[in-house]
């Protein structure tokens, strides 16, 4: 079932600057191959559950691995027969706003 999912995976205790620890969960994100897109606080990712749920897995765990306490906040969205609604969402909320 199709599966969009706002992610985001931070180190905890690690400092004032995340942004490397960051950009390796970043990196395992889009390596995945799903469609996905970064933001300043968010991650999306869009696919099969189980194969979003595996990414998730995956990217959670690069800090973790590493002795690192790890915060992980997911909003996920599963929609029955929608397929591309990463930017559809976004295209039917333009339409509204014209």
């Amino acid at each position: 079932m199709n599966t969009l999912i706002a992610l985001a995976i931070a180190p905890v205790g690690t400092g004032d600057e995340l942004s490397a620890d960051v950009a390796e969960v970043v990196k395992v994100i889009r390596e995945s191959g799903l469609p996905n897109k970064t933001s300043s606080m968010f991650t999306e990712i869009e696919g099969e559950y189980d194969e979003v749920m595996e990414v998730v897995k995956k990217a959670t765990f690069v800090l973790a691995e590493k002795g690192i306490r790890t915060e992980v906040v997911l909003k996920m969205d599963i929609r029955p027969g929608y397929k591309d609604t990463m930017s559809g969402k976004l295209e039917r909320l333009e339409e509204h706003l014209k």
